[in-house]
């Protein structure tokens, strides 16, 4: 693992009063002006700028006037929960009268809007069809509604393929001639501002005349939540969105749903910051589209009944633990596959495949893999009928989407379908051709990344001082956020004294270390890390790649040290 530090402008931007580090990590993310730092509502994007805004609102309008019913056809993960919430809270608020939700059952009928999902959609007898987080590569499913009779909003962000489905209205900021500044929407951010523009028509017609507005502000903590368990890239757009939402949590307003996900996880709302978004909430709500129907997420979301919110709260956290345990099994069996190989014979793309393995949990193996060897990695399952079901991972420099185009371009008829991100990617293919697509997709890796790229690679934002390892620090790093994707947490690195090694839960590393020159002891603690180090007691020096983290034990606050990478020095 090579620790790097982060590159810093030439000349550091003049971002107001303050501290020199917060400066100086501003400006390594990319942030050249105060204006980016503000995050109230106000310096929101405007609606205008997204293409097919204006026809989307009119066939909004249409079925709210008509008393049409709607229906809204969501995808099977926390962005897709929640957009799906959004969508019916939303549109509720605005006056629709009848409106609705369906998500596909991943293993019965697969991602987004396909013609057997309009189908079954039939049968609530819908006139407008809505999709949230997918449908721009629903060409088949777009028409088959059409040709049913249905009008259709499609809502995106995905990339489109080289066809755009005949819906319509779509809004989608990926979408070919749109300038929306934007392109890191999520799906419920798309939705969102679908239900501002909604509102500002409206608002124009007198609708809210001798009454109160509705507030979509409200709806806040539902895109805070989407878009961060979606790992969207938080520019300053996304930044404003999660920090709202945030804000709401933190002050006792969420939804039932979301206070009830933070309460089975003995979190306080009042301390949630982003991380907590994507790796305590995200993952419960996630649990019921990977193992079971993500319909008990939304209903989660929806639900106004504090005891009933909590009830299925409870039964979202013992889905997360049941693919906990489904999920570590899998690393296991994976892990089998690739013991005999040295780490030179490694591909530069990784394919796997086990005919046990579980449909709704290959995305987070992938993930883990790709972790622990630094390489972009697919994961496949059995999908039935002679398909395999893959689940795609990259690091950065490599944009998975685009490599997936690249080998369906070389190889036709290798892969069934594809869609995706740069990070992250899913696709089909008949099992006879796992082979030979393994060998393509390795060469593609292999033709434009170097073996040094699969060293794996820290970024860090340089040393501190032993004068800054104080509690204010601390909590203003905290409150400088949102961090996240493409604007990640400060990460900082040095060499300490090894004082103390524990291990704790059965598979964390607690240690104490002080400082290089001995004057501070700090406690630090490498989640996953579950062997100690070196019990040779002659070694007493690492190197250690770290966040500076609060920890909070009954009542009491202290500087702890989060650590991300440990090795002797």
């Amino acid at each position: 693992m090579r620790i790097e530090t982060r590159p810093l402008p030439d000349r550091l931007p003049d971002l107001g009063d303050l501290p020199p580090l917060l400066t100086r990590l501003y400006a390594a993310r990319g942030v050249r002006s105060a204006a980016e730092l503000d995050k109230s509502l106000a310096r929101l994007l405007p609606y205008q700028r997204l293409k097919g805004i204006e026809a989307a609102v009119e066939l909004l309008l249409q079925a709210i006037d008509g008393r049409q019913r709607i229906l809204i056809v969501g995808d099977f993960d926390a962005d897709g929960a929640t957009a799906s919430a959004l969508g019916v809270l939303g549109l509720r608020m605005l006056g629709a009268v009848s409106v609705d939700y369906l998500v596909p059952n991943r293993f019965e009928y697969g991602y987004g809007l396909t013609p057997e999902i309009v189908r079954v959609a039939l049968g609530r007898q819908p006139e407008l069809l809505i999709t949230v987080d997918n449908g721009i590569s629903s060409v088949e499913g777009v028409a088959a509604g059409k040709a049913a009779g249905l009008r259709v909003l499609v809502t995106d962000h995905h990339l489109p393929g080289p066809e755009l489905p005949a819906a319509d209205a779509i809004v989608n900021p990926n979408q070919p001639g749109c300038d929306f500044p934007s392109k890191a929407l999520a799906g419920v951010g798309v939705m969102f501002y679908v239900l501002l523009a909604l509102r500002a028509r409206l608002r124009e017609l007198g609708r809210f005349a001798g009454r109160t507005e509705p507030n979509l502000a409200e709806l806040l903590d539902l895109v805070a939540l989407g878009s961060v368990a979606d790992v969207v890239p938080l520019d300053a757009n996304n930044r404003i969105l999660v920090h709202q939402g945030l804000a709401r949590i933190r002050a006792g307003r969420a939804r039932p749903g979301l206070r009830a996900l933070l309460e089975v996880a003995g979190k306080s709302h009042a301390r949630v910051t982003s991380t907590d978004l994507g790796f305590i909430l995200g993952p419960r709500l996630n649990a019921a589209g990977r193992l079971d129907d993500m319909s008990l997420g939304i209903e989660c979301l929806l639900c106004e009944d504090e005891a009933l919110a909590r009830d299925m709260a409870v039964q979202l956290d013992q889905l997360n633990q049941d693919r906990k345990a489904i999920e570590q099994g899998m690393q296991r069996e994976a892990l089998a596959q690739l013991k005999d190989l040295e780490a030179e014979a490694l591909p530069f793309g990784l394919c796997l495949f086990d005919p046990e393995w579980h449909q709704g949990v290959i995305g987070i193996l992938a993930s883990r893999l790709k972790e622990r060897y630094h390489r972009p990695t697919i994961a496949f399952a059995d999908a039935g009928d002679g398909q395999l079901k893959g689940s795609a991972r990259s690091v950065p420099g490599f944009h998975i989407r685009d490599a997936l185009d690249a080998v369906a371009a070389r190889h036709p008829g290798l892969i069934s379908k594809f869609g995706g991100h740069a990070m992250a990617a899913g696709l089909s293919l008949p099992q006879e051709h796992f082979g030979a697509f393994a060998a393509a997709f390795d060469a593609e890796v292999r033709r434009q990344l170097s073996a040094e790229d699969l060293t794996g690679r820290l970024l860090s934002d340089g040393s501190l001082s032993a004068e800054e390892f104080h509690l204010p620090l601390a909590k203003a790093l905290r409150n400088a956020g949102p961090w996240g994707q493409h604007f990640p947490e400060p990460l900082f690195h040095g060499v300490f004294q090894l004082v103390q090694q524990r291990i704790v839960g059965e598979r964390h590393l607690k240690v104490v270390v002080k400082s290089e020159c001995g004057s501070v002891q700090l406690d630090g603690i490498a989640f996953g890390v579950d062997r100690e180090l070196w019990p040779n007691p002659t070694v007493r020096w690492v190197e250690l790649a770290y966040k500076l983290d609060v920890n909070e034990f009954r009542g009491q606050e202290s500087v702890q040290l989060l650590i991300t990478h440990i090795a002797p020095r």
